[in-house]
């Protein structure tokens, strides 16, 4: 069998796939961290809030309870995945459009129950596009196809995360939002457009697909240490989280504009975790996933204590020391 070069796999239709399936994927987490906070500081809602308003995020964290769900049951005629892919971006469009026309001062329970739904479709398609990925992709590919979908997924956060933010100081907030969720057609169209993929593991019953995979979970590992992985699944990114979904109130408070913010943080932080991302991954194969998951939980740590670093700073140093370096 001939040997295939690395850019003959990269170049096919599967891994275009896989970069719609991680834009679409990335936006909507991205929204959440990075529009949706420099928004509620502009209209001076109180840090506090926007604090706890990250909470919301919590469905990425616990979707796994509601996946056996959606693998079971189709939806519409599109099948199984295509159906739940279509439902929950369009549920993505409407939410986060409508985000804008509400005012942070007199509707905040109203946008958090807004966010909350953002995130909680955002979680289900997370779902249903990596089941998806994984059914279209060989073995082979898989690896490669990870990678271009999380890489996608990253440089969807220059949306939300870079050209809504410059828009916002140009355009009013109800413009913002349609806007932004305008780039969730991409994924929109793959799904009308791409194929269902075949799939023999479809569950026959509910008990098959909800009850018997968390018997055979604690069965495995025992009830102690089962609570012990959810309780690691559940803490491991909640501080790094918060601190993600306060870092752009944060760089206003310190004196940044939103197009500073749109053009150098997101920017600074983008390429580093692409980067990181890809050597993280060969650091974990040669320690392992237990001392890799250490080893960058403590790196997660020192990277929140930047913050700490930057309000001594200030934004008149990082600012002359960037004109400096340009």
């Amino acid at each position: 069998m001939p040997q295939t070069h690395w850019y003959q796999q990269l170049f096919t239709r599967r891994m275009l796939i896989c970069v719609f399936t991680g834009f679409s994927s990335g936006l909507p987490l991205y929204l959440l961290l990075n529009l949706v906070p420099a928004w509620l500081k502009t209209e001076q809602i109180d840090l506090k809030a926007i604090g706890l308003l990250s909470l919301v995020q919590f469905p990425y964290t616990w979707k796994f309870i509601w996946s056996p769900l959606i693998d079971r049951y189709p939806i519409f005629k599109l099948g199984r995945r295509r159906g739940w892919m279509l439902l929950s971006q369009l549920a993505l469009i409407i939410a986060i459009a409508s985000l804008g026309f509400f005012s942070p001062q007199t509707s905040l329970w109203t946008i958090a129950y807004l966010a909350f739904g953002v995130a909680f479709f955002s979680a289900s398609q997370d779902i249903v596009l990596d089941a998806y990925r994984r059914e279209i992709l060989s073995d082979h590919e898989l690896g490669l196809g990870n990678s271009v979908h999380v890489n996608a997924y990253r440089i969807a956060g220059l949306v939300p995360g870079s050209l809504s933010l410059i828009l916002a100081d140009h355009l009013p907030w109800h413009w913002v939002f349609p806007i932004t969720a305008l780039f969730m057609l991409p994924g929109l169209m793959l799904t009308l457009m791409c194929k269902e993929p075949a799939s023999s593991l479809v569950p026959r019953t509910l008990r098959e697909a909800v009850i018997e995979p968390f018997h055979e979970f604690l069965q495995r590992q025992g009830v102690q240490n089962a609570l012990l992985i959810l309780a690691f699944i559940f803490l491991y990114k909640l501080g790094d989280s918060m601190a993600t979904s306060l870092a752009t109130p944060f760089y206003q408070d310190i004196g940044f504009s939103k197009t500073e913010i749109g053009l150098i943080a997101k920017h600074a932080g983008l390429w580093p975790s692409v980067i990181g991302g890809m050597l993280g991954g060969i650091w974990m194969l040669q320690l392992g996933i237990n001392r890799a998951l250490w080893l960058f939980g403590i790196v997660q740590i020192l990277a929140i204590f930047g913050f700490y670093w930057l309000a001594g700073v200030g934004h008149d140093r990082v600012a002359s020391g960037l004109c400096d370096w340009f």
